[in-house]
């Protein structure tokens, strides 16, 4: 395992880690879904030069479109769980309650 790789695994799992420990705010857990979605791509777009493959993949572009509908869409529930409950603490937000 090269250093890079390891670096993607490292900045994968902590990321992972950190949404998995620091759930306290809302954006917090946004960040670390963000981190992991970067790491992601920056492995996904040298994964053609390690291999040596001479094609373009269309496939982190893939990844950065959703990557960008997914943040816009967890923005949006922020703003919108801030105005009706008041704060962006997770523990506020019921699930069963109506």
């Amino acid at each position: 395992m090269t250093l890079l790789h390891l670096s993607f695994y490292a900045a994968f799992a902590l990321s992972s880690l950190g949404l998995a420990f620091h759930r306290t705010h809302l954006i917090s857990a946004l960040l670390c879904l963000e981190s992991m979605m970067l790491s992601m791509y920056v492995a996904l777009s040298m994964w053609p030069i390690q291999t040596q493959t001479s094609s373009p993949t269309l496939l982190p572009i893939l990844m950065l479109t959703f990557s960008a509908c997914e943040a816009g869409t967890g923005l949006a529930l922020l703003v919108a769980s801030t105005r009706t409950h008041g704060s962006d603490h997770l523990h506020n937000f019921n699930l069963l309650q109506c």
